[in-house]
């Protein structure tokens, strides 16, 4: 039956939670930001935190409760498992996107709701991973592991700092989110499958996970000794997580598009990590604002690329679908550029003080054209999979 399919499997509900919530959020983001609706939050906090943890979080627990089991070799995750970490993050979400609008103790009740989805579900894959036990080689499960847990300490003291006002716990929060979660949870998971789906004959250096999250923590200390001094560690960052995906030796430029996608995320980084060097070093030196340039290059360009070219191969792969792109998925990867690139120069227009509203716009209609060209070429294989269903 058709409308058994949903739900079926891990990825289906928290991809489609995920996508949905990228349409909403940034969709009420811009109508707070341009006065037509008046919120109950401050705007940066809810841009904040609807991204970071109501579409990067269901999407990360939709891949990895896909795939978690997998890598550890046990048994995949029962249904009414994920329903149960599925429907708190569902609840908070939608208590979230309204209470911005009514009621700030709605929204301090829907953080609690996501906050509990969020370590119910990281709780999961630590007792995958210790079900794993007989496996040789849990190096890449284990900082996975650690990554995320990162992830809810991070949504735990957003909420400690959310509820005392205090925008020192917030701003460290979002820099251990970013940092120490997003991007390290993406680059690992990225070192792991993307080298094996491109068949590439490089050598990948497993130390770097360590010191580029010994780096990372040291780039979030700067950063809240004295804001923009971290661009030391992104010169660093810059040479060596450069030279690690050029070790890779992955076929690029490529035909297939479910690979180049993969391929293009990875490049953004040394890309990002350059903007975000030269940006924060203007910014210390000149104090010119360039409107969080550093961390939307890098988690548009690296994260979003990445999150739209892993989500089209897990949908398409787990609906028995052709492992293939037709010409409305080439599409959606090229204007996944469009997103970053527009977001990109909105920053750049802003440092220099000319007129950006155009461009932030622009930015947010692209984003939100992503999205739902994803959700229009893809939500019915999530819903039904394939149409013999």
């Amino acid at each position: 039956m058709k409308n058994s399919y949903f739900l079926s499997q891990p990825h289906q509900p928290f991809f489609a939670l995920s996508f949905i919530n990228a349409i909403l959020s940034i969709f009420l983001f811009a109508l707070y930001s341009k006065g037509i609706l008046v919120g109950k939050l401050q705007v940066t906090i809810f841009h904040i935190y609807s991204i970071i943890y109501m579409v990067f979080t269901p999407a990360f627990f939709g891949f990895l409760f896909t795939t978690f089991p997998k890598f550890s070799q046990t048994e995949p995750i029962e249904r009414v498992v994920y329903i149960t970490i599925f429907i708190p993050f569902a609840l908070g979400s939608l208590f979230f996107l309204i209470g911005s609008s009514i009621s700030q103790a709605l929204v301090s009740f829907s953080i609690i709701f996501i906050l509990i989805g969020h370590v119910l579900g990281v709780n999961i894959l630590r007792k995958i991973y210790r079900r794993a036990s007989f496996i040789r080689d849990k190096f890449d499960i284990l900082w996975i592991l650690i990554f995320m847990s990162s992830g809810a300490l991070s949504n735990l003291i957003f909420y400690i700092g959310y509820i005392f006002n205090n925008s020192t716990l917030i701003e460290s929060s979002v820099r251990i989110a970013i940092y120490l979660y997003l991007f390290m949870v993406g680059f690992t998971v990225a070192g792991r499958m993307v080298p094996l789906f491109s068949n590439a004959k490089g050598y990948r250096n497993r130390a770097i996970i360590k010191i580029t999250a010994m780096l990372l923590t040291l780039h979030i200390v700067l950063d809240i000794l004295t804001p923009h001094l971290s661009f030391v560690v992104d010169f660093i960052l810059i040479y060596i997580l450069g030279l690690e995906i050029l070790n890779w030796q992955l076929p690029f430029p490529n035909r297939n598009p479910l690979l180049w996608i993969l391929h293009l995320s990875l490049f953004w980084i040394p890309i990002a990590l350059l903007f975000s060097a030269i940006s924060n070093m203007v910014s210390l030196f000149w104090d010119i604002n360039f409107l969080y340039l550093d961390i939307h290059v890098l988690m548009l360009g690296f994260l979003v690329t990445i999150l739209i070219g892993f989500g089209t191969r897990v949908t398409l792969g787990h609906s028995k679908s052709p492992l293939s792109a037709d010409i409305w998925t080439r599409i959606l990867f090229f204007w996944t550029q469009v997103v970053v690139i527009s977001r990109l120069i909105t920053s750049l227009i802003f440092s220099f003080g000319w007129d950006f509203i155009f461009w932030f716009d622009m930015s947010v209609t692209v984003w939100i054209v992503l999205f739902g060209l994803w959700l229009y070429r893809f939500f019915k294989l999530l819903l039904f999979g394939r149409g013999d269903r």
